[in-house]
């Protein structure tokens, strides 16, 4: 669940700076990984959804932008039942803004986001397809 807007001011004071997605690929080195930028007829979420396969510079999450690009500033969020805000380097304005629906998103669909991010690097591109196509849009 989360926090109200009252309860979570602290979240926004402390949270650490996103860095770019240009910033994090620097970080992968050779690792293989899969990923994609889901749009709002994907997910629901007005915005752009980036999800990928494991990225050793971190645990499994997603990220948010207003629109594609590698240098944009964005949020991420922990995919897990009951999402947490982990980073951002959106205005506080656009993130409590974008937060509760991409929050909502990833918590309806984090299973499969999860298999996505442990064995997508392996999948084929049908797999990969089944999965895109099952993701639920709030």
């Amino acid at each position: 669940m989360l926090p109200s807007m009252h309860e979570d001011a602290a979240l926004f004071r402390h949270a650490p700076v996103e860095p770019t997605l240009a910033e994090e690929l620097l970080t992968v080195g050779d690792e293989p990984f899969e990923m994609t930028n889901l749009q709002e007829e994907d997910t629901g979420v007005a915005g752009i959804v980036f999800i990928s396969t494991v990225m050793v510079s971190h645990g499994p999450r997603v990220k948010f932008c207003l629109k594609p690009g590698r240098g944009q500033p964005s949020f991420s969020v922990s995919v897990e039942a009951q999402p947490r805000l982990l980073a951002s380097s959106l205005s506080e304005r656009d993130t409590r803004r974008a937060l509760p629906a991409v929050a909502r998103w990833v918590a309806l669909n984090h299973e499969a986001l999860r298999r996505f991010w442990d064995e997508g690097d392996s999948w084929t591109a049908r797999e990969v397809a089944a999965f895109l196509a099952g993701l639920q849009r709030v």
